[in-house]
């Protein structure tokens, strides 16, 4: 992982639009800090298309979909993607499984929760697992005391047993049944809602990410960023961003955002000038 100063300006500065996590990416100890959220307003006043891909659950991604300044967000690590049209007052949605599908599949994720609950200790259901429409989240350190690094792997291993993709974020492990990533439905997104291949426009969009969930984003863009706290994460474990930041959570978020600004001021007044 390179430092974020090494991170072209020149790129930067013809980047359409910023992906980002929010778990330990936008937030910091669990909360939402102004900087934060307001960088995410200068990136969408600058015209950046700004988008959400995280693991957290659909009740939350509705809202963030209406209230945030967002073209949209991807949420349960690429169960589906809530775009809100503010104009027509309409949530398009659009999930990867059918209806059928995910009932069948909550039936399976419901047993497994209880084999999980009987067999790792300590383990707890997420919160947010009310509002969840296509996985199950085992909190392993958000709301209950952290588990050591061994129960965290058999919760893994009790998912991948089941047939289940399962992935660590920074509090929970998620476990869900199908074969869809952050990056699969990602990329539905960019095509559905903001019109552009990112096989083919995939250097001119930045990702910010923190842990192993945010792997396949970390190794599809080449200018994918980790705020600093990705290095808590065993090296090997996951695929690494290309560059890193030197300050934690939102305000390593932060750091991007700025350096993104800068580059695209930058460009504009060279453009005035040589008019």
């Amino acid at each position: 992982m390179r430092p974020l100063s090494e991170l072209d300006r020149g790129v930067l500065s013809d980047c359409l639009a910023v992906f980002t996590d929010i778990d330990d990416t936008l937030t910091t100890g669990g909360q939402l800090p102004a900087a934060a959220y307001a960088a995410l307003e200068r990136l969408a006043a600058a015209g950046l298309q700004v988008v959400p891909i995280t693991g957290r659950p659909a009740g939350w991604c509705d809202m963030i979909a209406r209230f945030w300044p967002v073209a949209g967000i991807v949420g349960e690590n690429g169960a589906f993607y809530f775009s809100y049209d503010r104009q027509a007052r309409v949530m398009n949605q659009r999930f990867f499984a059918t209806d059928d599908e995910r009932r069948h599949n909550r039936e399976k994720l419901n047993a497994l929760r209880e084999k999980i609950l009987r067999e790792v200790p300590g383990a707890g259901i997420a919160s947010d697992q009310l509002y969840r429409e296509a996985d199950l989240a085992i909190d392993f350190c958000e709301d209950v005391p952290p588990l050591p690094e061994a129960a965290v792997q058999r919760i893994l291993d009790l998912f991948k047993e089941a047939g289940a993709v399962a992935k660590v974020s920074s509090i929970h492990v998620n476990g869900w049944f199908g074969d869809y990533d952050k990056l699969s439905m990602a990329r539905i997104f960019t095509r559905d809602v903001l019109g552009f291949d990112i096989d083919d426009m995939r250097d001119r969009v930045v990702f910010v990410g923190d842990s192993p969930n945010d792997g396949p984003m970390f190794g599809f863009f080449p200018n994918s960023c980790g705020v600093a706290n990705v290095r808590e994460f065993a090296e090997g474990s996951f695929t690494p961003p290309a560059f890193v930041t030197e300050a934690e959570g939102g305000e390593g978020f932060v750091e991007v955002a700025e350096r993104i600004l800068a580059a695209r001021s930058a460009t504009a007044e060279r453009m005035v000038a040589n008019v």
